[in-house]
């Protein structure tokens, strides 16, 4: 059984010290490109985030039947389990990030839901997990020389003594805000794209091309209603080939294309894409929507697909 003190980032090399450069310098020119508006909601977005985190890390390390059972589950997890976590963690980073670099503040889809769709069990092993990676990089014999059974003690006192993560550090700091976001978001991504890589490589080798995935069961169903209105009569559903009639209910994408329900409802089952100009919609594949938001990201900057 794997266990919590398993190499869970493997050491970095030559490629992926570029990858990780690559990483900061989309991230660092996304914020660039923010206006004052659109970094203080991220900045204040974050600083609820950081906040959240750092009460419920302090009450996993704070109650040790609560440490006991989180460290149980996260022993449980295989890497690719593992691996699953931090990725589900990095997707609801990109996606306030990419939300807030693309949507008006006052778009109600635009929010700080972090984590929202993650048990509160896999978000405890999440944070247990990214803390003690945290350790191990600072101090990497300290859980080595101690039993599991010292672990609760040994990370309290590094928790309680590192002032990075203070809540008073955070709350004063805007820039430390920004900081801490570009450090996490760039230790996810490399810890995935290697992740990833070695999936690929047991899977024969070379990278696979970009596999068709279903969109986001949440997005279908939030997709909005529209009636045909005169002068949109006659434009054809691009999957049937049929025209649309006037004051029939149609399916908008938000790309704005208009499909009949009972084209288009298939379609997403099986794809995330629009049948006419390939904007993409969110999915509920993690990896997937790692690349759909990094894409999201590295275009808003115009720097193309960097994965």
């Amino acid at each position: 059984m794997p266990s919590a003190h398993d190499d869970p980032i493997p050491l970095m090399d030559d490629e992926y010290e570029y990858q990780t450069s690559s990483t900061e310098s989309i991230i660092m020119e996304t914020l660039n490109s923010l206006t004052s508006s659109q970094l203080s909601h991220l900045t204040n977005s974050l600083s609820s985030f950081f906040h959240l985190l750092h009460r419920r890390l302090h009450s996993i390390l704070s109650v040790p039947t609560l440490f006991s059972l989180t460290l149980h589950h996260l022993q449980s997890l295989s890497l690719k389990g593992k691996s699953l976590l931090i990725a589900r963690h990095l997707v609801s980073n990109l996606t306030i990030l990419a939300q807030t670099a693309s949507s008006s503040l006052n778009n109600k889809n635009n929010n700080n839901n972090f984590n929202s769709s993650m048990k509160l069990r896999d978000v405890d092993a999440l944070l247990l997990l990214l803390l003690l990676c945290e350790l191990r990089q600072i101090y990497p014999e300290i859980l080595r020389i101690h039993p599991t059974s010292y672990w609760r003690a040994v990370l309290l006192n590094y928790y309680s003594s590192n002032n990075l993560l203070k809540l008073s550090e955070i709350q004063v700091s805007s820039a430390g805000i920004l900081i801490k976001f570009v450090d996490m978001v760039k230790k996810c991504k490399r810890f995935v794209n290697l992740m990833r890589s070695n999936y690929e490589a047991s899977d024969g080798g070379g990278r696979k091309e970009r596999m068709e995935v279903a969109t986001s069961v949440a997005i279908v169903v939030a997709l909005p209603s529209v009636e045909v209105s005169r002068g949109e009569e006659g434009r054809e559903c691009v999957i049937c080939k049929e025209e649309m009639k006037e004051g029939r209910d149609v399916c908008k994408l938000p790309c704005d294309h208009l499909f009949h329900w009972m084209c288009i409802l298939p379609w997403l089952s099986k794809r995330n894409t629009c049948p006419c100009c390939r904007h993409r919609l969110p999915t509920d594949d993690v990896f997937a929507e790692i690349d759909r938001l990094w894409d999201v990201l590295a275009k808003k900057v115009g720097t193309g697909n960097l994965i």
